[in-house]
């Protein structure tokens, strides 16, 4: 059996370059991320690299342990004396980077941005739909927030939460995103787009002070050069990031060492359900059953993911997977496309469609590979690779028939479902990006929200996945292991299974003070 490409490059590139490495700051951690984030503005970045990086710089009002449950942040604590009412009391002492003091006006000022464009510096977010349950707010004092809410939510303090979103300074305005300013145990630098993004520790943040002095987020689209950067000391940590293939090689080397812990990222297929195509349940059906997950799995991610059948971790206690299942099975696929009226012409092609995917090359190798299954059943795909800006904002806007993506954090919670597919979360309200509609399914969602009965909840959500399995407007495909190769002068290394960088907060430098 011949050597996977990946490997071979990587094996060649360094016999080149041997084991030279580049002067640099020995005081700054480079971590090496595909992409550049595309908006660190917390009201609007939601591509992975925003979200994580937001995660170190900004705070939430609450945040999620590794349990799903919510402890304190930015709100020290936090009362609900009926449906209608939530009061937050802040945490007093908090500082933003700049100096200015934490207040309640700072809270209201970033929601009601979120919640209504055309306020003072309002934003257009896919997240404004997430605080629609907020009638109003007030502040009877500078610690305390009082929220009015129209329907009970049992969802909003996942929506304020760290992570999904964070506190800005009142009277922030559009353009914050240049120069974002939070509370959080990093404070931003600078950012050069396609090339890095640059943090240093805040030295009076109120949570962790971090040993790290610096963490340069240095943008290396390409796999195999990450993967070298890592093999000569000129990079010192990556995640989620590496050519699975490559692993075996990297761990081998002296210099580095590999961390890897189960997942709960989840790798997706979408369908653009406003192609007439796509909009068939049948097709997306047939795609299923044309994709060897296992196959995938143990070849090109070299086992280190679990099939997905849900978008919630299989621990969570609303997770079901026992809806219709479309297993790899061709003659399945056949027979469905078949049905759905898409015989093979005589040149064996049933129909042409598009995937479009970053220039990130584990993407690429995927539609690779998901093209040549797709052929076996009459479906000729041609793929088409942008960079992720470009490629996020087609997605984003609906301008795809095919995509794939991972849903990271966000799927932890139940209120996935309706932020991904509730009919009033179509993009860019939402993540509804496919434009899927159903009406059973938008009731069950709104009554898991408002219900606070858990057992009638638990069972919305059971039916409502077992309709997406079903009507598959997109497909489920593995849950990521996460899995951190890093540099051994990095110590304390915790990788966490939803693969976020919260591990840079007790990460050191081996001999740091």
């Amino acid at each position: 059996m011949s050597k996977a490409p990946g490997l071979v490059a990587l094996m060649a590139l360094l016999l080149l370059t041997g084991c030279r490495t580049s002067a640099r700051d020995p005081n700054t951690v480079v971590f090496l991320i595909e992409s550049s984030p595309a908006n660190l503005d917390p009201r609007i970045g939601t591509d992975v690299q925003s979200e994580r990086i937001d995660g170190l710089i900004f705070d939430g009002l609450v945040v999620r342990n590794a349990n799903f449950q919510f402890s304190p942040a930015l709100a020290e604590r936090w009362e609900q004396p009926d449906p209608h009412t939530l009061i937050f009391h802040l945490r007093r002492g908090v500082r933003f980077h700049d100096g200015r003091a934490l207040s309640a006006q700072d809270v209201i000022w970033t929601i009601r941005s979120m919640m209504d464009a055309r306020s003072p510096g309002g934003v257009i977010t896919p997240k404004a739909a997430s605080y629609r349950s907020i009638a109003s707010m007030d502040a009877p004092d500078a610690e305390t927030v009082v929220m009015h809410l129209s329907r009970p939510d049992n969802f909003l303090l996942i929506n304020l939460s760290t992570g999904a979103m964070g506190i800005i300074p009142a009277g922030s305005g559009r353009d914050f995103w240049q120069h974002p300013v939070g509370t959080g145990p990093f404070r931003f630098v600078s950012q050069q787009i396609d090339q890095d993004v640059l943090v240093e520790r805040n030295r009076l943040s109120w949570s962790v002070i971090p040993k790290l002095e610096r963490v340069r987020f240095a943008v290396v689209p390409d796999a195999v050069t990450e993967s070298l950067e890592l093999e000569k000391g000129s990079g010192d940590v990556a995640i989620n990031s590496l050519p699975l293939d490559s692993l075996p090689v990297l761990e081998a080397r002296p210099n580095l060492r590999m961390e890897a812990t189960g997942g709960t990222e989840v790798q997706y297929l979408s369908f653009n359900l406003r192609d007439p195509l796509l909009a068939d349940a049948r097709v997306r059906q047939a795609f299923s059953c044309a994709i060897d997950r296992q196959l995938i799995i143990s070849t090109l991610l070299g086992g280190h993911a679990q099939p997905a059948q849900s978008l919630l971790p299989a621990h969570h206690w609303a997770f079901n997977d026992d809806g219709p299942r479309f297993a790899y099975d061709p003659g399945r696929a056949e027979r469905l496309l078949d049905e759905a009226g898409h015989p093979r012409a005589a040149n064996g092609i049933r129909f042409r469609i598009t995937m479009k995917t970053s220039t990130d090359e584990g993407t690429r190798l995927l539609a690779a590979v998901l093209q040549q299954q797709l052929a076996r059943v009459g479906v000729a795909m041609d793929v088409r690779s942008f960079e992720f800006a470009t490629f996020y904002s087609d997605v984003t806007r609906g301008a795809f028939q095919l995509y794939s993506l991972r849903w990271i954090g966000g799927n932890e919670q139940p209120d996935i479902f309706g932020y991904a597919f509730s009919t009033a979360r179509f993009s860019p309200k939402g993540a509804n990006r496919s434009h899927y509609s159903n009406p059973r399914l938008d009731e069950l969602l709104e009554d898991a929200e408002e219900s606070e009965d858990l057992a009638r909840r638990r069972e919305d959500y059971s039916e409502a996945q077992q309709i997406l399995a079903s009507d598959l407007p997109a497909i489920n495909l593995w849950y990521l292991d996460t899995v951190v190769v890093h540099n051994r002068r990095l110590r304390n290394m915790a990788p966490a299974p939803a693969g976020n960088y919260l591990f840079l907060e007790t990460a050191e430098l081996a001999g740091s003070s």
